[in-house]
């Protein structure tokens, strides 16, 4: 990574620290995000997105540790983070105490990954906690690959825009809960065959 780019990720990172909200490139897409454990910017998101009540965000993090702060990974759960991490593949993992309501949205789970794009986990780590990794468009628009093709409306929305060039697009992240005896159910196809989650989990 240039120093340029370590600057305008620190410049993101403070912002997000002050409780901003944020548009940064991901492995996949453009993703929309707020420091997990901040309430009132996490409620902004999801005005911004106009996301439906209910729905849980899903985080991206920094290493392990940040995984930890958020979740429980343990068992098949961390055999596969092991092997597919980093990656686009979201496991959806047992919240701890404490994470924000509309992180978990009722389920007493939080979906979380971290992530293959280098800018996205030094992001998370400058800004000191998890972010969301909702896709930066608003709820059932199409999915941005360029900082060009983000919604205006959203554009306005948001605190800070880093632009990381074209990202490779293609299919989101995969999401799977695992469950204790190693089985994995599939929540939403994507990026990751499914058949490389299975074996990871054995």
């Amino acid at each position: 990574m240039d120093e340029a780019m370590a600057s305008r990720i620190e410049a993101e990172a403070a912002v997000l620290r002050r409780g901003g909200i944020v548009v940064y490139p991901t492995e996949t897409l453009y993703g929309l995000g707020a420091r997990a454990d901040d309430g009132p910017a996490l409620e902004r998101l999801a005005r911004a997105k106009l996301r439906p009540e209910g729905k849980p965000l899903p985080l991206i993090a920094a290493d392990l540790a940040q995984v930890e702060r958020v979740a429980v990974l343990a068992g098949a759960a961390a055999r596969v983070a092991a092997r597919l991490w980093p990656g686009p593949l979201t496991l959806v993992l047992p919240a701890r105490a404490g994470v924000h309501p509309a992180i978990t949205a009722g389920t007493g789970t939080v979906g979380v990954r971290i992530p293959g794009s280098e800018v996205a986990r030094v992001l998370a780590a400058a800004a000191g906690a998890p972010l969301v990794s909702t896709s930066a468009n608003p709820s059932g628009g199409p999915p941005p690959s360029t900082v060009a093709a983000l919604a205006p409306s959203l554009v306005e929305a948001v605190d800070h825009v880093l632009d990381g060039g074209p990202t490779p697009g293609g299919a989101p992240s995969t999401v799977v809960e695992i469950g204790p005896d190693g089985s994995v159910r599939v929540l939403r196809a994507g990026a990751v065959e499914v058949d490389r989650v299975v074996e990871a989990a054995r």
